[in-house]
This record gives structure tokens, C-alpha cells and sequence, in this order.
């Protein structure tokens, strides 16, 4: 039985990755602040790590097979503020120090580090018609997002340097009924309101959660992905037809639109991300043979609003 040691192993795709990598037999080692022991009934462990301290129990390295390292602030949990945007990049860069450097100085049988990334690391679509796609070949933006992108990949990928094959997922916006981004879509439904934001033609890219999950579990078992993955699914749709499709899950809706100016005064600097265009190509994760549940939005949404 294989280990894989996770950070992050609480969040919206920890803990459903924790529950498919058991039912997969593997053995689960989940690292937290508090180190808890097992609970009763429980078929995971439990490891102690400190970001800012820089420690880690080494009993958990040692036993791990792989590493899915998931742990980081949540980018869209709170207004940018500098402390925040602090708190962004040093959860991340601090994070992945730790288990780089876990894995140079640690006796360890790692055989693959699979991190999370963002698409926040490309910068927007060019403003011509129809814009190539972002490939995994484009440079990192020159923002705060894809700076702070560049700087947790960089590091991940120095455990290179000890022969660990690396794989960084840039993952899009994740679709799921337990959290994220579909819950924000769904809260003006609530009250019968579509609200499509800005001008509604930004492009978004985006995932379904069933999706990412598989996709980790390929970096796993795949042992020729190494580098940069997009995760995302073949279908970048509009912001508006996003919304207008979710919203014909309801029976009456009236399309708003929320203008850039007020999303900039409730967001602050985070706006830009959400109006932001964003055409991200999964070429490379088709090309390494994996296959989506969920490539269509139309899929994805039909799935996740039934359950």
C-alpha cells in the first residue's frame, strides 16, 4: 500500500481527494497545524507541520510515498488588502519551502511532489478577436497573482534538484457543491437574479471538482507528466452564458448586470480577477491521455445542480 502525504487535506479539494485516494487504497497521511492523532472509525493520519516555524514531522515524510501539496490562504476568502496579499504569498512560498526542503535534507522515498497552482498566472486575453489560448509556455504575468504563481512553482520545483519528478496543476475556477466559486454564481439566484458581472463576454476557465480530483490522482500514476498542467476543462465559456445557462436551472430569473465600477468598489483589487478574460488550453493534459468526466459546462452544470 502506497502513502501519500497531503497539505491541504482539509480544504474543498483536500477532502475529496482524501476520500477518492482511500477508496483507491491508498493510505492517507494529512499534515495540519495541530497534528491530531487518528480519530476513531478513520482510515487517514494525521502529521504536524509549521509554516512559519519551518517543521515537520519527519515520521511523515519518511513513510510518504507522494506528496500533493495543496495548502495556501484562500485567494478569494477575503479584500486584498496588503496584509492579506502578505498572507497570500507567504502561506505559498513558505509552505513549499518547507517540503522542498524537507525532501534535501530528510531520509525519504518521494517519488513525485504534485502541487497546486493557479491560472492566475497567466495575465489576461489580448484584446484582439479571438485570442490563442494560454499554453503552459506562456510566461508568468506581471501581477500579483501571477507573481505570487511564479513564486510557489519555482520553489516546488527545487525538489528537482534530489530527483523528484515535480507536477504543478494550474488550476482554474473549480465547480463544486461543497464550496468555491458555484456558490457565489448561485446566492443572486436565490433571490431570482442572474448577475452577470461587467459586460459578461470575460472568458472563464474552470474545472469540475470530480475532474481535479482524477487529474491529481493521474499525477500520481502517470509517471511520465512532469512540469506544468493546466487544469482545466476543454470548454472556456463567457461569464453570461455561464450564468444564463446555471440560471435556466431556475424557473424564474431576472439577467442583471453588475457594473465593473461596483464590483471594483465591494472587490477592491481583487475586481480585476473576476473581470478579468482568461482562455486557458488543457492541450497538454488531453495529450497525456487523460479524459474528462465533465467537459462540457453544460455536463458539469447539469451534474453538480442535480446533486
Amino acid at each position: 500500500m502506497e502513502t501519500v502525504l497531503i497539505t491541504g487535506g482539509t480544504g474543498l479539494v483536500g477532502n475529496q481527494l482524501r476520500q477518492a485516494l482511500l477508496a483507491k487504497g491508498y493510505r492517507v497521511i494529512i499534515l495540519t497545524r495541530q497534528g491530531e492523532a487518528k480519530k476513531p472509525g478513520s482510515s487517514y493520519l494525521f502529521a504536524q507541520w509549521n509554516v512559519e516555524k519551518q517543521t515537520i514531522d519527519e515520521w511523515a515524510i519518511a513513510e510518504a510515498d507522494y506528496i500533493i501539496h495543496l495548502a495556501g490562504a484562500g485567494v478569494a476568502d477575503k479584500r486584498w488588502t496588503e496584509k492579506r496579499k502578505q498572507e497570500i504569498v507567504k502561506s505559498r512560498v513558505n509552505g513549499s519551502k518547507l517540503i522542498a526542503d524537507s525532501l534535501k535534507m530528510l531520509p525519504n522515498k518521494v517519488k513525485a511532489i504534485i502541487s497546486a497552482s493557479a491560472i492566475g498566472w497567466y495575465g489576461p486575453d489580448p484584446s484582439i478577436p479571438n485570442p490563442a489560448p494560454f499554453t503552459e509556455n506562456d510566461p508568468a504575468d506581471d501581477s500579483f497573482l501571477g507573481d505570487t504563481c511564479k513564486k510557489w512553482e519555482e520553489i516546488i520545483t527545487t525538489a528537482e534538484q534530489v530527483g523528484k519528478r515535480v507536477v504543478r496543476l494550474r488550476t482554474g475556477i473549480v465547480l463544486s457543491n461543497s464550496g468555491g466559486a458555484l456558490q457565489e454564481f448561485k446566492k443572486p439566484l436565490n433571490f431570482g437574479v442572474a448577475a452577470i458581472l461587467g459586460n459578461g463576454k470575460q472568458i472563464i476557465s474552470w474545472i469540475h471538482i470530480d475532474d481535479l480530483v482524477q487529474m491529481y490522482i493521474a499525477a500520481i500514476e502517470n509517471e511520465k507528466m512532469r512540469g506544468a498542467y493546466n487544469a482545466v476543462a476543454p470548454d472556456p465559456i463567457s461569464n453570461k452564458q455561464f450564468t444564463l445557462y446555471l440560471a435556466r436551472k431556475k424557473k424564474f430569473f431576472i439577467p442583471v448586470h453588475v457594473p465593473s465600477f461596483i464590483l471594483k468598489l465591494v472587490l477592491g483589487e481583487m475586481s480585476i480577477e473576476v473581470l478579468k478574460s482568461a482562455t486557458v488550453s488543457c492541450y497538454k493534459i488531453l495529450a497525456s491521455g487523460y479524459v474528462f468526466q465533465y467537459p462540457t459546462h453544460q455536463s458539469a452544470l447539469d451534474d453538480l445542480c442535480k446533486k
